[in-house]
């Protein structure tokens, strides 16, 4: 499942769309969601409910922030041990957010560096 903040315009979302088809393309043995911490829908209970009604045993969220902030430290956690009450049957895990992913800071890195004026 793919976390993201939420926004009041909606096309703020199209990237984490994108991101959620193109995963889902890839890998057609997941089912791939996105969820959303505020503003948006769906929020994360109302994925992990569905998830969990539709019979998956295994739940694994990938926070699309870039930093460790308040939400990251404080709010999911929180929401995670709240899911875990509501659906014990669940395996709900949570992967390090993007921002700590070395390749993709490498990526954004790279990309900066060969698009900046010379």
């Amino acid at each position: 499942m793919l976390f993201a903040h939420g926004a009041r315009d909606e096309q703020w979302s199209e990237p984490f769309r994108a991101m959620q088809k193109a995963v889902a393309d890839k890998r057609p043995d997941l089912t791939v969601e996105l969820a959303f911490l505020e503003i948006m829908q769906p929020t994360l209970a109302d994925c992990v409910a569905n998830l969990a009604k539709g019979g998956h045993g295994r739940i694994v969220i990938a926070p699309l922030f870039l930093a460790q902030g308040g939400h990251l430290k404080k709010d999911l956690p929180r929401l995670v041990k709240d899911l875990g009450t509501k659906h014990p049957a669940a395996d709900i895990s949570v992967l390090p957010p993007i921002g700590e992913v070395t390749e993709l800071l490498n990526a954004i890195s790279g990309w900066l560096v060969n698009n900046a004026p010379r």
